[in-house]
């Protein structure tokens, strides 16, 4: 592990951490090890016994100022949960594709009554943004996906709310009577 001790003249600071006083007995100690040539207890708790790089610069003519924090992107691993929301392998389309699906749209739209836009997120990965009338019914978001992609006529599928899932079974509710107005609805392959 490699850690930079910066002296100030009002304390120290290890790898740009908060100044540590030079009066507090523990951080005595610390600098009493490293005045010795040894690791200090506190670095070798930190390593679990491995190898230790430490570092000098000498401020001690300047005061300490906390450095500006700089972005550390994560590195970690994420842990997908359970959830039947399918695992989207390609890029999200563009505004230009997305106005592209609402232009080619195969729904007819009464302007004169309540519209809504419904996201179908497609279980080969991609999207369809479409309006549609809030009396519109759910099955008519299936035939817009069959319309869409043709490939998908032959294949077996449902249509799940996302947050709660909820299989959408009845496909003669109107959009309003399965509280889908202005929702993502996900495909999902039987």
């Amino acid at each position: 592990v490699q850690i930079l001790l910066k002296l100030w003249r009002n304390g120290f600071s290890l790898d740009d951490g908060e100044l540590r006083s030079y009066s507090d007995p523990t951080n005595a100690q610390f600098l009493e090890s490293v005045k010795r040539g040894e690791i200090p207890v506190e670095l070798q708790r930190l390593v679990h016994g491995g190898q230790v790089n430490l570092d000098m610069e000498d401020h001690q003519e300047q005061e300490y100022v906390k450095p500006r924090l700089r972005f550390k992107a994560f590195s970690g691993e994420g842990q997908k949960l359970g959830s039947l929301t399918p695992e989207i392998v390609s890029t999200p389309s563009s505004p230009e594709e997305e106005e592209k699906s609402i232009l080619n749209a195969p729904v007819l739209i009464d302007d004169s009554m309540p519209a809504t836009k419904i996201q179908i997120r497609l279980a080969d990965g991609s999207r369809l943004i479409q309006r549609f009338n809030q009396t519109h019914r759910i099955k008519h978001i299936r035939d817009f996906i069959i319309q869409s992609r043709p490939a998908f006529a032959t294949t077996d599928f449902v249509l799940v709310t996302t947050f709660p899932n909820k299989e959408l079974t009845d496909e003669n509710l109107t959009l309003q009577e399965a509280d889908i107005l202005n929702t993502v609805i996900l495909q999902q392959l039987k």
